[in-house]
């Protein structure tokens, strides 16, 4: 019956194509196609059905008007296809509703998914294209409770192909959210949510990706002691970064992870990009360079804090990293044990930065921890009376100039090379020397 209603349909639509009524010819909804939108009716086959039938028409838009839809299975979404809910701008869900607790499924357009839970490995439920967009929805896990570990399933969305993007789309509770390896182009705007084990996935870009507004806090099992929280913190990753040139993100968060923001080597490459107005809230590492690309990673007007976990850590760079990382006019704060730990062979960079808090438990420890590679530290701002930056044996340069310190400049250094530390501008006696 469905494939005799379809038949129908193309047949009107390309009457009305023909007759010049084309602005209505490419819209389709999923209503029309037998989606019921009630919760229990596994609505998969319906969906894909109005998918295919804006494929085949060369494009469209598919739309799922208010109402739970509850999927067994997944999604394609083929090229130059819209997948659309009534959202115009991205919901927020603060927990879910037993008597008077808000639901996510009181409202709006709710997708209820259920496939392949135990394998992370899975089809993901939703899968983009070349310009293919989903917008306008609630992603939602019915299964997940937040009073027991996350089960696990694959990403909500994989987005493949050039020029995808997700723009106004909740992902409530994901065990993964979004994958974007191999999408060229990318776009997300307006994202939020609590992914639980990897928020976004970045590899295999090689020509410019945006990320914008997307934002992940703990609404869904509330940031206290429920076991999926505490989950979260000891193993959720927000944002993770392989091989992707030339990405771009903007005015980004996230809350309650074991890392924040992270740079790592595949098979591919690294990362380099810009990364404006990003910031890492309760992270036990907010920003985790393990590899950057030659070309850099800048990144500027951040706020990061760390105050749990075995060793809360806004920045570390790890042994293995060849790159440029570069920080400028971000604000680090926590109480934390210290602001930024470097390791490996390349350039890191601190500029026009405020450091509020380090060494909280006064165990003598630096602000900036460097054991290898070169370090500048250039016009920031020290607010307390405790060490600024240590220098490893294997530091190869450093500069560490131009800055406001809080008491005596203390600059360790423990190699026999001259580094350029100097017109410190310290509140103590002296001369602003070490």
């Amino acid at each position: 019956m469905h494939k005799l209603r379809h038949a129908i349909r193309l047949m009107v639509f390309s009457v009305g194509i023909a007759s010049g009524f084309s602005q209505t010819a490419n819209v389709y909804s999923v209503r029309d196609f037998g989606a019921k939108g009630d919760g229990t009716t596994d609505d998969t086959a319906a969906f894909q059905e109005a998918l295919d039938a804006a494929g085949q028409a060369r494009g469209g838009t598919v739309l799922a008007d208010r109402g739970n839809y509850f999927f067994a299975g997944h999604l394609d979404v083929p090229n130059a296809v819209t997948l659309q809910g009534i959202w115009k701008s991205v919901p927020s869900h603060l927990g879910i509703r037993d008597g008077n607790r808000e639901r996510p499924t009181d409202d709006g357009t709710t997708f209820l998914i259920t496939e392949n839970e135990g394998n992370e490995n899975g089809a993901p439920f939703i899968r983009l294209n070349d310009n293919s967009t989903l917008s306008g929805v609630v992603l939602y896990y019915p299964r997940q409770n937040p009073a027991v570990e996350p089960r696990i399933y694959p990403y909500a969305i994989a987005s493949r192909g050039k020029n995808p993007a997700v723009l106004d789309v909740e992902m409530l509770n994901p065990y993964n959210g979004i994958d974007l390896s191999g999408s060229e182009r990318h776009l997300l705007r307006n994202i939020s949510g609590q992914p639980l084990r990897r928020g976004v996935y970045v590899d295999n870009v090689f020509d410019v990706g945006r990320i914008e507004n997307v934002h992940f806090n703990p609404w869904w099992s509330g940031a206290g002691n429920s076991a999926a929280y505490q989950w979260e913190m000891a193993n959720g990753e927000a944002f993770i970064f392989g091989r992707s040139d030339w990405e771009y993100m903007l005015n980004t968060f996230c809350f309650g992870y074991k890392t924040g923001y992270k740079f790592i080597h595949t098979a591919r490459g690294e990362c380099n990009g810009n990364f404006l107005g990003i910031g890492a809230d309760d992270c036990r590492t907010s920003v985790l360079v393990e590899q950057s690309a030659p070309f850099g990673l800048l990144i500027g007007n951040g706020q990061f804090t760390s105050f749990h976990g075995p060793d809360p850590t806004e920045v570390e760079v790890g042994p293995a990293n060849q790159g440029v990382v570069r920080f400028s006019n971000c604000a680090f704060w926590g109480p934390g044990n210290q602001v930024a730990k470097i390791a490996g062979g390349g350039t890191v960079g601190f500029s026009d930065c405020t450091f509020c808090d380090w060494d909280t438990k006064n165990e003598g420890r630096a602000a900036v921890q460097a054991v290898g590679g070169s370090v500048l530290v250039r016009g920031c701002d020290f607010q307390k009376d405790k060490t600024q930056v240590d220098l490893g044996t294997n530091v190869q340069r450093a500069v560490i100039s131009d800055n406001l310190i809080r008491g005596k400049l203390r600059v360790i250094n423990h190699s026999a090379r001259k580094f350029q530390i100097h017109d410190n501008a310290s509140d103590a006696d002296g001369e602003g020397r070490p």
